[in-house]
């Protein structure tokens, strides 16, 4: 553990808060894709299968279940509680473009062939790509709300934190995971215009939009 991992955490969660408030306090996912909540929720399962198998720590554990119960209770936000307000004609992006090529993947490029370090490559492949229909999404609409764009710079921000922490983890540990460290790198570059964005018109009290 060290800084940059776990304010890199605290930025994940707190991204997932805000997701759930926002959807909570106005009992609307307007904005939201729910195909990008799926692709987590499949990310967090794979990921955490080891919860029966391995203890790390308190934390460790605690962590993995908030993320992988957060996951479902979005989903079953979306497509169940409000899905009256899901906005299912924008949230269009061929999610299959990005589930077989992550598996394909993790079948042949991975650091043990076996089932759960094979589940745990294919998790950090998803991941880099599970935001794409969100974004997709948003491109479509021409715009985000102020507090989904806030989901997603911290969002965003959490990985770019992870990358710093590997950085320092091979700086002082000499230990590096190059799957993790590749897909963590594609993961940010995706958010790179987002970011930009975010900083010159949402942090200025404008809309955000991303070009169509």
């Amino acid at each position: 553990m060290n800084i940059f991992r776990l304010t890199g955490d605290l930025s994940h969660l707190l991204a997932i808060i805000i997701l759930l408030l926002k959807i909570w306090k106005t009992r609307s996912c307007a904005g939201i894709s729910g195909k990008s909540q799926i692709l987590f929720a499949i990310v967090y399962t794979t990921r955490y299968l080891d919860l029966v198998t391995t203890y790390v720590s308190l934390y460790n554990t605690l962590m993995k279940i908030i993320f992988i119960a957060a996951a479902y209770a979005t989903v079953y936000l979306i497509y169940l509680k409000f899905k009256a307000t899901y906005d299912h004609n924008h949230d269009t992006f061929r999610v299959e473009f990005l589930i077989i090529p992550s598996v394909i993947l993790a079948l042949l490029i991975n650091h043990d062939f076996t089932f759960l370090e094979v589940l745990w490559t294919f998790s950090i492949y998803m991941e880099s790509v599970a935001i794409l229909p969100q974004l997709f999404m948003v491109s479509k609409t021409g715009e985000a709300e102020s507090i989904t764009s806030h989901y997603l710079f911290a969002l965003g921000s959490y990985r770019a934190l992870y990358i710093l922490n590997w950085i320092y983890r091979y700086v002082t540990e000499e230990h590096y995971d190059l799957i993790a460290i590749v897909a963590g790198v594609v993961q940010t570059v995706l958010y790179c215009d987002f970011f930009y964005l975010y900083i010159t018109k949402v942090l200025k009290g404008k809309k955000l939009q991303l070009p169509a």
